[in-house]
């Protein structure tokens, strides 16, 4: 769930004190990554679903990837992007839940979703990374490194664990339904870039795409040496 200003309303007070002139919100890599996110989730069900476990293997090695970009640029990145600016304490939390909180980027509340999402896919990833399928022909490209028990025990929880992000997903969709509803889009600021803010609120501080070049290049380095040697495909 991702915030752009203050978004609490009093009553049937509108979300926003004024209509604030459109800033940059999000840079490019951060909304590269959010629906390429949301894509290769998508693609991963779909693939195992209709069997096709190599492909799966390699959408979750991608998602490795974009995990690994997204650490990273949270410390590197634009204002927005970065753990230090979104990660708030329970303190900064009461203050959003009583109006008090008027930043761009993620809201208190929306940074600990993004927080909880993030952590649970890579959940996900860390246990396909030592799967098996039940005949033992397609193996995660870390399976070797555990017993055929454990293996088998990991795609168990990875085939569970799937319906926690199913349901972080679902409310993270009503959050921005209900967002919508009261007038607040969230959806378009994550395309464009740029959202509405309150007059004097503090512009965004972009991040260096050479940064940014850098921390994909780290997510592929990182990605290609767990899979080194053992290529997903093949038992």
């Amino acid at each position: 769930m991702q915030g752009v200003s203050r978004q609490i309303s009093r009553g049937d007070a509108p979300l926003r004190r004024g209509n604030g002139a459109k800033q940059r919100v999000w840079d490019l890599p951060i909304r590269l990554f959010h629906w390429l996110l949301a894509a290769l989730i998508a693609f991963s069900w779909w693939s195992v679903t209709y069997h096709h476990t190599g492909w799966h293997i390699w959408s979750g090695c991608a998602i490795l990837t974009l995990l690994i970009f997204r650490l990273l640029w949270g410390f590197v990145g634009s204002s927005t992007a970065r753990f230090s600016n979104f990660v708030r304490g329970p303190g900064t939390v009461r203050t959003y839940l009583r109006g008090g909180w008027s930043e761009i980027g993620h809201n208190p509340l929306g940074a600990l979703s993004v927080l909880v999402l993030l952590l649970a896919v890579a959940v996900q990833v860390g246990l396909g990374l030592i799967s098996q399928d039940e005949d033992g022909i397609y193996l995660g490209p870390l399976a070797r490194l555990v017993s055929s028990d454990t293996s088998d025990q990991a795609r168990d929880i990875h085939e569970l664990w799937f319906y926690v992000i199913l349901a972080l997903i679902v409310v993270h969709v009503a959050a921005i339904v209900v967002y919508r509803l009261r007038g607040k889009g969230l959806t378009l600021p994550m395309i464009t870039g740029r959202a509405a803010v309150e007059p004097g609120t503090e512009p965004m501080k972009p991040g260096k795409w050479w940064a940014a070049l850098l921390c994909l290049a780290a997510g592929i380095a990182i990605t290609r040496w767990v899979i080194a040697g053992a290529p997903p495909f093949s038992s």
